[in-house]
């Protein structure tokens, strides 16, 4: 049984403004599985956020992981994933759904809440394709 923790991170810079995620998975080790940073046009942060998470657990089912742990500096994604808040947003909804969905193909999925310096590197990641989006 494959375990895996996956670190994400989303971001735009406006708000909505161009944007883009990045994520970690790494396995108990800290072995890094996939790293990706992605620009996806210009969106709000927590689309940013969430596209993160949906192409993070994606790539965990794709690489058959059945315990994963979901770190994010997002609260509000982390709350709406674990049921705590409602997701309200129209834009934020089918993203919420297409995250469940994959996350339930896996099996037991946890997320947690940390402060940005507790994810450097997806936050690295997304400042990166930002900047190279940009012509930076």
């Amino acid at each position: 049984m494959l375990k895996a923790r996956l670190f994400t991170d989303g971001g735009s810079r406006g708000n909505p403004g161009p944007a883009a995620y990045g994520y970690v998975l790494e396995d108990p080790a800290g072995t890094v599985l996939d790293a990706r940073g992605e620009a996806i046009g210009v969106a709000t942060n927590n689309v940013a956020e969430y596209s993160g998470l949906v192409a993070g657990l994606a790539k965990a089912v794709e690489i058959g992981v059945a315990e994963l742990e979901v770190v994010s500096d997002s609260e509000l994604m982390v709350r709406q994933m674990r049921g705590d808040y409602r997701v309200k947003n129209e834009g934020l909804k089918p993203l919420f759904q297409k995250a469940s969905g994959l996350a339930d193909r896996i099996g037991k999925v946890s997320y947690r809440a940390v402060r940005r310096e507790h994810n450097k590197l997806a936050d690295q990641l997304v400042n990166e394709a930002l900047d190279a989006a940009n012509g930076r």
